[in-house]
């Protein structure tokens, strides 16, 4: 039996193998070997600075077009809130009962119909100006970012701005996206196989410095797997070693965010599936702090590791995201008060994203895991800044819920986040009753209260 050679099969396994070789070496230079020394060429700044003149110019198109064609061009929201004049609810009552019969509520302290009238005004201005229920999805941009889903009213505007669209869907996805997946596989194989042979050794100072050179290398080639160009304030205030690192929470990479800028211990339930690999193998080199799902719901159990973990001063700073929940960067909700009963220093950070580039908000009840992933791969590219707060400690005096509202102030006044006192809760669950019957017991405490004053008179 004869075999046949095809030459031209040759010449494209060659090429084949060349671009390959090519390939892996620009990877190993100008990506992995500066993320393991933790430095930059300036190259993803640079492409910025190119991204941000091009949405320039394709704003303007937008704009003229829009003007040729006479068409109205959307203005999305504004997820800022108005702040109004404060005002009671026997106030607003006594005002509605003048405006009807010209009788007060010190006149009158029986139930009137017209009282009703208040409580479907708050109803139905709550429906239209709700501030919780827009913290759960992305933001509107003000200008487009030749990202078809960041811009729902994108139409046809020139054939030149059409084009320029699909060259760059064509970069995003067949140029950016393979270069990010090899990547990413990359560190998370990475981190997985050293953390393992890290935790063969014996525990000790070099077993410890081994393991945060490591954690480093690996997240900040997860980073640039994001082409994340990421912009830190104020290191001085970095967290430290015995103390709790709180943070806003917008999304999963939160957490490759900060820990390629330092090591914390991360805190969590244990998962199965490839999460579930990585967390064993993190914990071989690192005391990571993973409970079980029957644990979680144990607040005094989750309190004690916690606290025994922070008493030793050689380990690492706790990461603990007390929103509980993911919110869109235009916001900071309620901070869980369990995260501010140890005691220990806190350090705050404040996260902002700059969603002109890539909108790093995790819709968990709208896209999963891959899903997400795959979006933000395939952005442009993300942009974020982050800023460590001095560190913070419990007052005389003060209980958990007020540290915890105090230490939320901070991050939300740095951060440029509009502080919110509602529960990240309400995402997935149905408003508590206490809120209801809180109203209720305001309006009966009001009709109460003046018919005992009046008496007393």
């Amino acid at each position: 039996m004869e075999l046949f050679f095809n030459p031209f099969d040759n010449l494209v396994c060659i090429l084949l193998g060349i671009s390959l070789t090519v390939w892996f070496t620009l990877l190993l230079v100008f990506i992995i070997v500066p993320a393991i020394f933790g430095v930059s060429f300036g190259i993803r700044r640079l492409y910025m600075k190119t991204l941000l003149k091009l949405f320039e110019w394709a704003t303007l198109r937008i704009e003229r077009g829009a003007k040729e064609n006479n068409h109205h061009l959307y203005k999305p929201y504004s997820n800022a809130i108005i702040a109004k004049e404060p005002t009671s609810l026997e106030e607003e009552i006594n005002e509605i009962r003048r405006s009807g019969s010209n009788r007060e509520l010190n006149s009158a302290p029986e139930f009137e119909m017209s009282d009703i009238f208040y409580f479907a005004r708050r109803g139905v201005a709550s429906i239209m100006d709700d501030e919780v229920t827009k913290r759960f999805s992305a933001e509107e941009l003000e200008s487009w970012n030749l990202l078809t889903r960041s811009n729902n009213n994108f139409h046809y505007i020139s054939l030149r701005l059409t084009v320029l669209w699909g060259l760059g869907l064509l970069i995003r996805y067949g140029l950016l996206l393979p270069l990010r997946v090899t990547l990413a596989f990359t560190g998370v194989g990475l981190l997985v196989f050293l953390t393992c042979v890290i935790g063969l050794l014996p525990n000790g100072r070099l077993k410890n410095v081994l393991s945060q050179k490591v954690h480093l290398m690996c997240y900040r080639i997860c980073v640039r797997a994001l082409t994340a160009i990421i912009t830190y304030h104020d290191s001085e205030n970095k967290p430290k070693n015995g103390g709790l690192c709180v943070a806003n929470h917008t999304s999963p990479i939160d957490v490759i965010i900060l820990a390629s800028d330092g090591c914390y211990a991360m805190v969590g339930q244990i998962h199965g599936g490839l999460m579930g690999v990585i967390q064993r193998s993190m914990v071989k080199a690192c005391p990571h702090i993973w409970f079980e799902r029957s644990e979680v719901k144990d607040r005094h159990l989750v309190a004690k590791r916690l606290s025994d973990h922070v008493e030793d001063k050689s380990k690492l700073p706790i990461l603990i995201f007390p929103e509980g929940t993911c919110i869109n960067n235009t916001s900071v909700m309620m901070f869980k008060k369990g995260s501010f009963e140890i005691d220990a220093t806190v350090y705050p950070v404040a996260i902002k994203y700059d969603p002109r580039f890539g909108d790093a908000f995790w819709n968990s009840s709208k896209f999963g895991m891959v899903n997400y992933l795959l979006r933000m791969m395939s952005s442009w590219a993300i942009v974020c800044s982050v800023w460590y707060l001095p560190p913070m400690s419990r007052e005389e005096g003060e209980d958990a819920v007020q540290f915890a509202n105090r230490v939320k102030a901070a991050i939300a006044r740095q951060g440029g986040l509009v502080d919110l006192l509602w529960d990240g809760g309400l995402k997935r669950g149905k408003v508590k009753d206490t809120f209801k019957e809180e109203q209720q017991k305001l309006y009966s405490k009001m009709l109460v209260g003046t018919q005992e004053d009046r008496s007393r008179s």
